[in-house]
Formats: C-alpha cells, sequence, structure tokens
C-alpha cells in the first residue's frame, strides 16, 4: 500500500492553499457576465489551473500504487470497487457511533458546518462528469441527477434539503472557517469534475460516495432523530441512507460496468478516484476525532 501523504510536508494540504482554491472554485463556477472578465482573470485562472493540477497529481500520486492493484475485468473490477464499503480508507471510522449516541447538538452542529461547508454539490459534480461519456453510462448518470433535482419536483432537490437544515441549524459555513481537510475533499472532487482528464476518476470518486454514504448518513440522522429533530427537517440524511444503496447498485451496472467493458484502462482511472475521494474523507474524520478530543 502506498505510504500516505504527510499534510505538513505538501504545499497543497494547507489551510491557506485550500481556502484559495476553494475562492476561486465559487467564483469560477458561479454564473457571470462578459464584462466580468478580464485579462488578469484570464491569467489567474491559469495559474490557479497548474495548482489544481499540481494538488490532484499529488493526491493521485498517494493512491497509484494501491489503484494498480485493481483488476480491469468488468467483474474483478467490480468486486474489488464494491469492496472498499468494508477495507475502504476512512470506512466505519469509530467517528460515526459516537456522534449517533453521544455527541450533543454543540458537537452535531460543528460537525455538520464542516460536513456542509465542504459539500461540493453531488448534482453539479454528476452534470459536469457526464460531459461527452458513452451513452449507456450518461444515461446512469442522467437518472441520479434527475433524482438530486428531485425528479422534477424543487421540494424534493437534495441541494435545498440541506440547504433547509444550515438555515435550520444556523450552521457557520465560511471557508476560513472551515478545517483545510474538508476544503480538500470538496475541491479535490471539483477538479475531478471539471478537468476532462479525470473524468474516469470523477466516475470512480463519485460511484463511491453512492456505494459509503448511506451507513454514515444513517448514523447521522440518528444522532438528528436523538437530539429531538423532525422527520422533516432529518430528510436529506434519512432519505440519502437508503436512497443511495439503489443509486450505488444501478452506478455499478448501468455506468462502472461498460465503462470498463469498452476500455480496462478507466478501471484504474475509476480505482484512483475512488481511494482519492475516500482519502480525503479519511483525513475529514481523522480531523473531526481531534477537535472533539476523540483520538
Amino acid at each position: 500500500m502506498a505510504t500516505q501523504l504527510k499534510d505538513d510536508e505538501s504545499q497543497f494540504l494547507q489551510d491557506s492553499f485550500q481556502q484559495q482554491l476553494s475562492r476561486w472554485n465559487r467564483r469560477r463556477l458561479s454564473p457571470a457576465f462578459p464584462d466580468d472578465w478580464s485579462a488578469d482573470r484570464f491569467n489567474e485562472d491559469q495559474r490557479m489551473l497548474r495548482l489544481e493540477h499540481g494538488f490532484i497529481e499529488e493526491l493521485r500520486a498517494d493512491v497509484r500504487e494501491e489503484a494498480a492493484q485493481a483488476p480491469t475485468d468488468v467483474e474483478g473490477f467490480i468486486a474489488w470497487f464494491e469492496g472498499l464499503k468494508a477495507t475502504g480508507p476512512g470506512q466505519h471510522d469509530r467517528l460515526f457511533p459516537w456522534l449517533a449516541e453521544e455527541a450533543q447538538m454543540d458537537h452535531l452542529r460543528w460537525f455538520l458546518s464542516q460536513e456542509a461547508a465542504g459539500e461540493a454539490g453531488f448534482d453539479d459534480l454528476v452534470a459536469l462528469t457526464q460531459v461527452k461519456l458513452p451513452d449507456q453510462a450518461k444515461m446512469e448518470l442522467a437518472r441520479n441527477y434527475w433524482d438530486e433535482m428531485g425528479r422534477g419536483n424543487i421540494k424534493g432537490m437534495h441541494g435545498p434539503m440541506l440547504g433547509q437544515l444550515v438555515d435550520l441549524l444556523d450552521l457557520d459555513t465560511r471557508i476560513d472557517h472551515t478545517v483545510w481537510e474538508s476544503l480538500a475533499l470538496a475541491n479535490a472532487m471539483t477538479a475531478m469534475a471539471t478537468q476532462r482528464c479525470y473524468a474516469w476518476h470523477s466516475v470512480g470518486a463519485l460511484g463511491v460516495i453512492e456505494l459509503t454514504a448511506p451507513d454514515r448518513s444513517a448514523h447521522t440522522a440518528k444522532a438528528l432523530r436523538r437530539l429531538g429533530l423532525s422527520n422533516s427537517q432529518r430528510r436529506y440524511f434519512d432519505l440519502h441512507a437508503v436512497l443511495d444503496i439503489k443509486h450505488s447498485a444501478d452506478w455499478n451496472e448501468e455506468a462502472i460496468k461498460p465503462l470498463v467493458a469498452e476500455d480496462p484502462r478507466r478501471a484504474t482511472a475509476m480505482a484512483e478516484g475512488a481511494l482519492i475521494r475516500l482519502r480525503c474523507g479519511a483525513r475529514c474524520f481523522g480531523r473531526y476525532r481531534a477537535h472533539f478530543g476523540l483520538e
């Protein structure tokens, strides 16, 4: 297994860089007008794209050896990929049973603030990733996106559900109040979805979210229930504790399998993307536990 990055030796795994990258992502992905453009902005975008690429390449270097061990035949790869739910980085972290059983409201508010601030927007990531994908995979990502959009019902949109919880609990999602580990997770997901050389990585990273999110969502929903939040107020986490199980099965069958069958090289890229996402998550969980004194 590859040696994990030593955060204090990285120019990227630091507060200053991750805050800078987060602010840039927020600006560049926001709708704008032609008059907002300038030569200085163009130069800044070029500089940040180089840094973003360096950031992802450093994360790739950390997982490359482990990802290379993943099979590249369809059935072998799916078995390896689904095995990440049990053995992948950060899985079954003791943080989540603690949140479910013992955390108080101030603990949960801090945790949810970090999680919400580090949420890159699954719907947008899927939309960005599906561009020019082969038809079968593209159709599966479209179905997934439609679920994220509440199947056309604005009250069922997943993103606003989380936003309502942010408002209800008055969560602090300001970039400069968010730990770099959470920002790095969102920034890594954004980079893989927007840079087309990482499109297959993004398919793997998004797929492993669907695979591993239900257990964490169920623990979080249990914590919210224990602390008195209503069914409607817990809806975002209750929904993902159940719906993502089906999403994962469909993603693996309809997106990953045909993509790997068409080109086995994609398996290695998807493995790297999945491991990058899980390593970023594991860093978050370790930082959260340290904040709560659970080490």
